[in-house]
């Protein structure tokens, strides 16, 4: 059996924020890893996370079926990862989650190689929004050209560069109100970008059951008013939360989808707030979760203050071991 130093590894998308982890994570087993991206000549900043050589940038595009098999070349293992959280351009999520999701497993299939693909809890191809049914034909690509494939769903992600918990502390920064979308109860249960490396890790070395779905949530089930509440208190910041109706809420994100970084908000986005994001049950039953696969998930409470401390609003606070 091949060793991992001989086991060449292709990730899409690894560039990016859960990207940088699931590399790292890699790096730290001593696969080879080669990094598949529209832009290489961005994605330097990953090679100090392995030993010389062993960490790679190539080109390539998911709407260019022929960057994907060459990225492919030599690999043993393909691990999607490639996703947006709003669309603009060329970089639809038909386009994206659903189509190149279906182009990297032809070309992983073709390869006979072995794929790990990152989808998200609530991918259904009936959901209202548009993400979730992209997620979930995604899903079924995959599978239809590697049947073998694991999909991992994970929730909300967070950790230090995340677009969630980051978000809503720069708002907390800007405004002195901050607004509840549907009454901020829909349950979330927020996975930490580590763990969800971790188990794409360990899916990498086999340790997952083939063709199985994972759902990928943190220690607590929270809803986002509770969550708002903890990125306040670990800001030091006190803020109004008001509730806004999910109707209004769609009618501001007409106009808040052109917006500027953490005042974005998309009608497709409201949407997703009006159904709970959390591990089912099946899943739990199955053990297709972190803690079947032995990680015990780290929570927000825990994690969060290390990367949040930038947002304090006091100057005493200072970041443990600095």
């Amino acid at each position: 059996m091949a060793s991992n130093q001989e086991t060449l590894v292709t990730v899409f998308g690894g560039s990016g924020f859960l990207g940088r982890n699931v590399v790292r994570a890699l790096a730290k087993r001593d696969y080879r890893v080669r990094v598949a991206v529209r832009r290489p000549e961005l994605a330097g900043h990953l090679q100090p996370q392995g030993k010389v050589g062993q960490i790679h940038a190539v080109q390539a595009n998911v709407r260019y079926p022929a960057s994907v098999e060459a990225a492919m070349r030599g690999a043993s293992v393909a691990v999607n990862l490639i996703g947006i959280l709003t669309e603009g351009g060329a970089q639809s999520f038909d386009a994206v989650q659903a189509a190149g999701a279906e182009t990297i497993a032809r070309a992983a299939g073709a390869a006979g190689a072995r794929m790990v693909h990152v989808s998200a809890i609530g991918a259904d191809a009936n959901s209202p929004a548009h993400y979730a049914r992209s997620k979930a034909a995604g899903e079924k690509a995959v599978l239809a050209a590697v049947p073998s494939a694991t999909i991992m769903r994970p929730s909300v992600v967070f950790g230090p560069e995340d677009q969630f918990t980051n978000r809503f502390a720069a708002l907390a920064r800007m405004s002195p109100v901050l607004p509840l979308i549907g009454g901020g109860v829909t349950r979330l249960q927020p996975v930490y970008v580590g763990d969800v490396a971790t188990a794409v890790a360990d899916a990498v070395d086999g340790k997952t059951r083939p063709g199985a779905t994972y759902e990928l949530g943190g220690p607590e089930v929270l809803t986002m008013r509770e969550i708002i509440e903890i990125i306040l208190a670990i800001t030091d910041r006190k803020r109004m939360l008001v509730s806004l109706p999910f109707g209004l809420a769609k009618l501001q994100a007409l106009l808040l989808q052109f917006a500027p970084g953490a005042l974005k908000l998309t009608p497709d986005q409201v949407m997703l707030l009006q159904t709970d994001n959390v591990v089912s049950d099946a899943a739990k039953a199955a053990d297709l979760t972190l803690e079947g696969l032995g990680i015990a998930p780290d929570s927000i409470e825990a994690i969060a203050p290390q990367y949040l401390w930038r947002f304090r609003a006091s100057g005493q606070f200072q970041r443990k071991g600095v």
